[in-house]
């Protein structure tokens, strides 16, 4: 019946070879044996809901041992678009807050919340490189050494470096083609932060990766290595 699932709602677990669909089920087991879900503003969850956010969020560690995500505990699924309090500080420390209109949010406390239209489209379009669920878990990822600065936790030092170079390069070059007004693979939202760029890359990488493979292929072969897959070789 999972199976079934994951056929219809999540056309990229089709294109899976099939050692990795054997290790999308055993990470999507651990995922939801260890996660909390809970419904939100009146939504009633399914079980084939929380498999479609499960099944996303396991995309992103198809290859890492143990827990998927060690430090998640709850996944809060709205019906939709839900509000939040944000506070801001500016340059002289005047806080000031205001209500905005989230589709996902990441805590570092352990927590991901989720509009479910936006999962379940994000789902069903492989191509358009707007995944909710990818870029929210991405920041999941982001947190787990401490600061949400775009560098997730990697191997050794040698490979913060490489990364710090990559990355560092390709988001400078990315907020000038920004500010300039032109078009790239990746969304403009990416020139927000060092986080958002990390974050709409992982989207792009597994949704457009031949585009991003050949727009930045340094950022491509670094988001290869931290992944551990290749999505070009699943199209």
């Amino acid at each position: 019946e999972w199976t079934d699932w994951l056929v219809a709602d999540v056309p990229l677990y089709s294109r899976l070879p099939e050692d990795l669909k054997l290790r999308l089920h055993e990470r999507i087991a651990r995922f939801i044996a260890s996660t909390r879900f809970e419904g939100c503003n009146g939504l009633e969850l399914t079980e084939e809901m929380i498999l479609v956010v499960a099944a996303q969020a396991c995309m992103l560690v198809l290859n890492r041992e143990g827990e998927p995500y060690p430090d998640l505990t709850t996944v809060y699924l709205y019906p939709t678009t839900f509000s939040s309090v944000q506070k801001q500080q500016d340059q002289i420390g005047i806080v000031t807050e205001g209500v905005v209109h989230r589709l996902g949010e990441s805590w570092s406390t352990g927590t991901v919340v989720l509009a479910w239209d936006s999962v379940a489209h994000g789902a069903g379009n492989t191509h358009d490189a707007r995944n909710v669920t990818f870029h929210e878990f991405a920041h999941q990822l982001d947190h787990e050494n401490g600061d949400t600065d775009g560098a997730p936790e990697l191997p050794c030092r040698e490979s913060y470096r490489s990364w710090a170079r990559v990355f560092g390069a390709n988001y400078a070059e990315f907020q000038e083609l920004v500010e300039a007004g032109k078009r790239c693979v990746l969304d403009p939202y990416a020139a927000t932060e060092p986080a958002e760029f990390f974050a709409v890359a992982t989207e792009t990488f597994f949704e457009k990766s031949r585009q991003l493979h050949k727009k930045y292929p340094e950022l491509y072969q670094e988001l290869k290595k931290f992944y551990g897959v290749d999505p070009q070789e699943w199209f």
